[in-house]
C-alpha cells in the first residue's frame, strides 16, 4: 500500500489529501492508511537523499521537497518552460499544428495580427520548429510541430488531434493562394538531419 499512497500523494497539489478520502480512495480502513502513511514517513527518512518529505497539515497530508532545494524548485517553475501558455501561443500552436508546414505570413493572415513574436516563443518552449523554406521570394520559413509537442499534449501523432471544421477565415482578407504551399516548392528538412 506504500506504493499507492506515494503514487496518490505525488498526484496531488498544494492542498493535500485526507486521511479519509485515502480511505475511501484505496478502500481501506483510515487505521491501515495512517499505518501505511507512517511506514511511507520511514522509507523516506530512511532514504539518505530523498528530494521529498511527507508532511501532515492538519488533516491532510502531502508530499514536498525538501527545504534545501527549495531555491532550486523555484528557478524551475519560474523558467519559460514552465510557464503556462497563454491564449495566443495555444491559438498560435493550434494554427501551426492543423496547417503545417506553415509560413509566419499564413499564420499572421489567420491570426490577424503579426505571431512574429509568439512563434518565436513556441521555438523557445520547443513546441514548433523550423521544417523547412518555400523555394520561393525571401524563402520563408515552414514551420511545424515538434516531438515534444506531442508529448506536451499526450499525443502519439497528429492523426490523434481532435478534429475540426474547417478553420473559418475571413474570405476578404484571406488570399487562398498564401495559404497552399504545394503551389510552391518546398524544401522540408531531412528530419533525420
Amino acid at each position: 500500500m506504500i506504493k499507492e499512497l506515494a503514487a496518490i500523494l505525488f498526484l496531488v497539489g498544494e492542498e493535500g489529501v485526507s486521511l479519509k478520502t485515502l480511505a475511501q480512495t484505496l478502500d481501506q480502513d483510515p487505521a491501515a492508511i495512517k499505518e501505511g502513511l507512517q511506514a511511507l514517513k520511514a522509507k523516506l527518512e530512511a532514504w539518505p537523499d530523498s528530494p521529498v518529505k511527507l508532511v501532515r497539515f492538519g488533516n491532510h497530508y502531502q508530499l514536498i521537497t525538501h527545504s534545501e532545494l527549495a531555491g532550486l524548485v523555484e528557478r524551475f517553475a519560474q523558467s519559460p518552460l514552465q510557464q503556462k501558455l497563454t491564449r495566443e501561443a495555444i491559438e498560435t500552436l493550434a494554427i501551426v499544428a492543423y496547417r503545417q508546414p506553415i509560413t509566419r505570413m499564413s499564420v499572421d493572415e489567420i491570426r490577424g495580427v503579426s505571431s512574429q513574436a509568439m512563434l518565436q516563443k513556441l521555438v523557445g518552449r520547443d513546441l514548433i520548429q523550423e521544417v523547412g523554406r518555400i523555394d520561393g521570394p525571401g524563402r520563408p520559413v515552414l514551420y511545424g510541430v515538434t516531438d515534444y509537442f506531442l508529448n506536451y499534449f499526450g499525443l502519439e501523432s497528429l492523426e490523434d488531434l481532435p478534429p475540426i471544421e474547417e478553420l473559418a477565415l475571413n474570405s476578404q482578407t484571406t488570399s487562398e493562394a498564401l495559404f497552399d504551399v504545394k503551389q510552391w516548392e518546398v524544401q522540408l528538412f531531412d528530419e533525420e538531419a
